[in-house]
């Protein structure tokens, strides 16, 4: 299976509608979220959607020793170390920097590990205390998904949440809703103490 930077896979594309995917690969596996499906094949997807039913990001999780192999220009991504996949997607070019779980490339993927493989996985005679670490998957989706958002930026969308919260607060539990507007009233009753 081949990777296609910032877009996704030959099935699944960012911004297709979730009724196209499922349209190609059948029904994910049942989860209960409304967000993400599980798509089992000969490489597992994992695939997010926005809230409109669109393809987010695509993920291929490569923990499986019988999964298909992964490339991205002559690249095999599965069972590979994470410094030696790096190293040869390097010296084909491709720009990327560290993040905490693993490196974001410029061209619109990510390379993730979460600990849960060892050395030993993949190499048998490795020593118990191996500090290579391995590829455990990729994600893909356009390179601004994966840039941490500015501190204005996250202000601006405190903001912008807060503003809808305010303009509409059926998010909230009546007996929460019931607890402020009593506190508000009581305020508003209160003689003020610093006339």
């Amino acid at each position: 299976m081949e990777i296609l930077p910032g877009v996704g896979v030959a099935m699944v594309k960012v911004g297709e509608a979730r009724e196209v995917v499922e349209g190609r690969l059948g029904a994910p596996e049942p989860s209960g979220a409304r967000d993400r499906a599980l798509y089992l094949g000969d490489q597992w997807l994992v695939v997010s959607y926005t809230s409109d039913g669109l393809v987010e990001i695509v993920e291929i999780p490569l923990a499986g020793s019988g999964a298909a192999d992964v490339f991205l220009d002559g690249v095999r991504f599965t069972h590979r170390f994470m410094g030696e996949l790096v190293a040869d997607l390097a010296a084909k070019g491709y720009r990327y920097e560290p993040d905490d779980i693993g490196y974001r490339f410029e061209v619109g993927f990510a390379l993730f590990s979460m600990g849960s493989r060892s050395a030993k996985d993949l190499d048998p005679s490795a020593p118990e205390d191996d500090p290579r670490i391995v590829c455990e998957g990729i994600s893909i989706a356009p390179y601004d998904y994966f840039v941490d958002p500015s501190e204005e930026d996250v202000e601006a969308y405190t903001r912008e949440m807060e503003a809808a919260m305010d303009a509409d607060d059926s998010w909230m539990p009546e007996s929460l809703r019931n607890l402020i507007r009593d506190t508000e009233q009581q305020l508003a009753e209160k003689p003020d103490s610093t006339s």
